[in-house]
């Protein structure tokens, strides 16, 4: 298990490839990767995350223990960037393994959701005309949440 919380970016098919390598006995290798959106086409000039080191480390190795047991997993990779990102920048990657898709699909939508609504990341907003905006919880992620 490899959980990293950096500002550089990320080499997607890299750490696709080192991760599948990597996992012996597994009949799935399930892979996401979440890229900054500009909702607004063009409204958004770049996406700024914070976190507390330390504290956002521990809270992702916890939420990746938990996949691990629940779903029996061979492996898992969690990967979130920090910082300044731009709109069409890669802001995250989950990878799990495991004997059978279903546990790698279901574990894998399960770290996604703990990222989306509950790791200890705050985004901002930088509006291209200026001025930002503190993205807020949304009803949708919190729902999906519910059925873990």
């Amino acid at each position: 298990m490899r959980i990293s919380v950096q500002e550089a970016p990320f080499e997607l098919g890299a750490e696709s490839d080192a991760f599948a390598e990597g996992v012996a006995g597994a009949g799935a290798v399930v892979t996401f990767t979440g890229v900054v959106r500009d909702a607004d086409q063009g409204g958004l000039a770049a996406m700024e995350i914070e976190h507390y080191p330390g504290m956002t480390e521990k809270a992702l190795t916890a939420i990746a223990e938990e996949a691990m047991k629940r779903w029996s997993l061979a492996d898992a990779l969690v990967i979130h960037r920090h910082g300044r990102l731009a709109p069409g920048e890669r802001i995250m990657m989950v990878a799990t393994a495991a004997r059978h898709r279903k546990n790698a699909f279901e574990a894998a939508e399960y770290l996604m959701d703990y990222l989306k609504s509950r790791a200890p990341f705050w985004k901002k907003e930088i509006l291209a005309g200026g001025g930002s905006d503190w993205v807020a919880a949304k009803d949708a992620d919190e729902d999906a949440l519910k059925r873990w």
